[in-house]
């Protein structure tokens, strides 16, 4: 085929996505979803911009709405009526299992510098306290439209398209209450425990998100008043099927039901449920930590009792009963959430699971890459090192499997009696993680095998010490993590005896070692044998296993070392072209943007003139469209079935354009408080490939969203579309197109 052909098919699949105008060329551009406009202003409008120029706090949105805004994004697809119904339900416990984060991170350090007194405003201009008053004013209003969209059009939904019906105990027959009981009885009494508070019995510990019920209780004799708390169990689940599976009913009203059998002798006056969240953000002293993994301990354990940053209540409970719990965990009225329906809306990912496929997104199975397909016996194929000794792979997940990839190529370095050495930062895994069983088997074999397991990943502290312990009892050297910095990088080393002597095999990425992950989450990642990026590879596992701070890379980008000063001078490149050509181009795709620094050097480049292009899938403080300042800089974010958590960066105003991938944003953390590793692309091909798909998610029209200068983000769309067919539905055909060796070219 000829490539003028070629391009052809690919520009008529493009209009076929809805990723390009029709013929007509009259694509509409979305009016955006009203729901966005609620959101608060992060900054006054364009139209009123102070001078002041680059210094203007103004030209930035502030920090906690933008992450707002990306949620508003994600609640947005439980209302698109082009997402699977059941797809939708589990968008709502996504968007509410962000907040839940939003408040244990953000909200806890805010209150955390408010505490402390600090008046230092944000680089929008905001002081923390005001931040927290147009979050609590953003929350409110997203809780409401949460509420009501599970509440009022998903259950209603539920009830007409499938055989879930969510009850309300009231609203259940005498025979279903019966029943209900005797479930009470058998499976949940047993296990609750009651607890008074009085002069005898304190106020009892509550753990973080977890969901409690508040009874009021009254002495028949002595008219006394009591308070008593019980904790809801939900590891068996949080929703109880009828026993006649006539509907299911969340286990706290069943629960508040039967309250009676654990206060015998005593009058229930009311039962109410309510839930907390705890603050996250505790403030680390590396510096004088003996003992690391002793100190992540320790906090972990300090996390259990840190600070209540938010209760939530039902709307109909008591004032006085929300009073006592108020005083008793020393709670102001602005920490205080009212819900209309249920709380913990995360449970609802157990009625998105269940088996109905059309209700569903259809199942992918990711594909395994074109070059690692192998046909006849097992003994007939090439290892994994031959396959990439003939020319570096490069892998897009979930589209292209990673268990025949990145996972083959740890199996089978384990495995290889030539491979003499693995060495891999670890930053998260799965339970029962298969990487980590690879590894075990490497060391078990006689080979050296070195891991640095983060235990500063949030969130995963404890699961993270476990397999560092786990991997030390096998003789594996595990290092856990630099004082001062977190590593985030995602790479993996392995070295291998050949007949030309000692050579390295290296796997660089954008996402974790983690299966389960990589089937949810688009990433990147890199397999090559490049001699050059293998000792640059060496040379930064001697950093981060033993003292050698002053390492020199040929290929890779290291932060803190010399990332961003790489990327600023890489933008500061496309200025110089601009004026001489004319032709300086920016485009770049990440997870967040709000380092200062490449944020005024990119308003910067737009003053110029460079044409900047930006997909930010989360929070972004850059303003573009402002004139004067980011006319030139076009910013859209993409959300839809799987999470955008690829980075590339390409600097094109030349006749080589330049790309990177790897594991950090364009944020502060990432530039000065991690380790993190970014590597070039440097083969036509993949370059080729990695252009395609810039290009596509630049030119989406079902599921990306366009940031103007106001703050607000409008969707894309194609008037009259009914179900998605943006990027990830696109890439998941071609990859089958790959597979099934069409003439459609790898590179493309």
């Amino acid at each position: 085929m000829e490539r003028s052909e070629e391009m052809e098919n690919v520009e008529h699949e493009k209009v076929a996505a809805g990723l390009l105008p029709s013929m007509t060329g009259e694509t509409k551009r979305g009016k955006g979803y009203a729901l966005l406009e609620l959101v608060p202003r992060a900054t006054q409008p364009a139209s009123v911009l102070p001078a002041g120029g680059l210094e203007s706090p103004r030209l930035l949105f502030n920090r906690e709405l933008s992450w707002l805004d990306f949620n508003w994004r994600v609640l947005y697809q439980a209302q698109d009526k082009r997402v699977p119904m059941l797809e939708r339900v589990r968008f709502v416990a996504i968007a509410a299992s962000n907040l839940d984060e939003f408040f244990r991170k953000r909200v806890g350090g805010l209150k955390r510098q408010v505490a402390a007194g600090v008046n230092h405003p944000s680089p929008d201009g905001k002081l923390p306290a005001e931040q927290l008053r147009m979050a609590r004013e953003a929350v409110l209003e997203m809780t409401r439209v949460l509420m009501h969209t599970w509440e009022v059009d998903l259950k209603n939904e539920l009830s007409s398209l499938t055989s879930i019906q969510i009850r309300q105990y009231d609203e259940l027959t005498a025979s279903q209450k019966n029943g209900l009981r005797d479930y009470f009885m058998a499976h949940v009494f047993p296990v609750l425990t009651p607890l008074a508070v009085d002069p005898g019995h304190p106020f009892p510990f509550i753990s973080n998100l977890s969901l409690s019920l508040a009874v009021s209780l009254k002495h028949p004799g002595r008219k006394t008043e009591h308070f008593a708390r019980i904790k809801v169990p939900t590891t068996t689940g949080r929703w109880i099927q009828l026993r006649d599976q006539s509907g299911w009913v969340p286990i706290e009203q069943v629960i508040a039901a039967n309250a009676g059998e654990l206060f015998r002798g005593m009058k229930v006056v009311s039962v109410h449920p309510f839930r907390i969240t705890r603050n996250a953000d505790l403030k680390r002293d590396e510096e004088i930590a003996d003992d690391l993994i002793e100190m992540i301990s320790d906090e972990l354990q300090e996390r259990r009792f840190a600070p209540i940053v938010r209760l939530e209540v039902t709307e109909d409970m008591p004032r006085e009963v929300t009073d006592l719990l108020m005083r008793e965990l020393s709670l102001r009225a602005d920490d205080v959430y009212e819900i209309s329906g249920d709380l913990d809306l995360t449970s609802i990912t157990q009625f998105a699971n269940m088996d109905f496929p059309a209700l569903q997104y259809e199942p992918w199975d990711p594909v395994t890459p074109q070059r690692l397909l192998h046909e006849g016996e097992a003994k007939d194929r090439l290892n994994i090192f031959e396959v990439i000794k003939n020319g570096d792979l490069f892998l897009h997940h979930p589209y292209e499997s990673f268990a025949s990839s990145v996972l083959r190529f740890i199996e089978e370095a384990a495995s290889d009696p030539d491979v003499l050495a693995i060495k891999q930062t670890l930053y998260r895994t799965s339970d029962e993680s298969p990487v980590v069983k690879a590894l075990l088997k490497a060391a078990n074999a006689g080979k050296q095998v070195a891991v640095l397991v983060e235990v500063k990943a949030r969130f995963d502290e404890q699961n993270n010490i476990e397999w560092g312990q786990m991997l030390e009892q096998h003789g594996v050297h595990v290092t856990y993590g630099l004082v001062g910095l977190k590593t985030h990088s995602k790479t993996t080393l392995v070295v291998r005896r050949e007949k030309s002597g000692l050579k390295t095999y290296c796997h660089i990425g954008t996402g974790n070692y983690h299966p389960g992950n990589a089937k949810l989450y688009t990433d990147f990642g890199l397999l090559t044998c490049s001699r050059e990026v293998g000792d640059d590879m060496v040379n930064l596992f001697h950093y981060l296993t033993g003292y050698a701070p002053e390492q020199h890379y040929q290929k890779l980008l290291v932060a803190p070392r010399d990332m961003r000063s790489f990327f600023v001078d890489r933008i500061r490149e496309e200025v110089a072209i601009q004026k001489e050509t004319g032709n300086g181009r920016i485009i770049a795709k990440m997870n967040a943007l709000d380092d200062l620094v490449i944020i005024k050097e990119l308003y910067k480049a737009s003053m110029a003139g460079v044409q900047i292009d930006l997909i930010v899938r989360g929070h972004c403080r850059l303003r573009p469209g402002l004139p004067g300042f980011s006319e030139n800089i076009r910013i859209v974010s993409i959300i839809g079935r799987f999470l955008e958590h690829s980075r590339i960066y390409y600097f094109g105003g030349n006749d080589n354009p330049r790309y990177f991938i790897g594991s950090a944003d364009w944020q502060r953390r990432n530039l000065e408080d991690r380790v993190e590793v970014i590597v070039e692309i440097e083969k036509k091909r993949l370059k080729n490939r990695l252009k395609r798909i810039l290009d596509f998610s630049l030119e989406d029209r079902s599921s990306a969203w366009e940031l103007d200068s106001e703050g607000i983000y409008r969707l894309r769309s194609v008037p009259g579309q009914t179900s998605i067919y943006g990027i990830h539905q696109l890439f998941m055909d071609r990859a089958l197109k790959r597979t099934m060796k069409s003439n459609l070219p790898w590179d493309l």
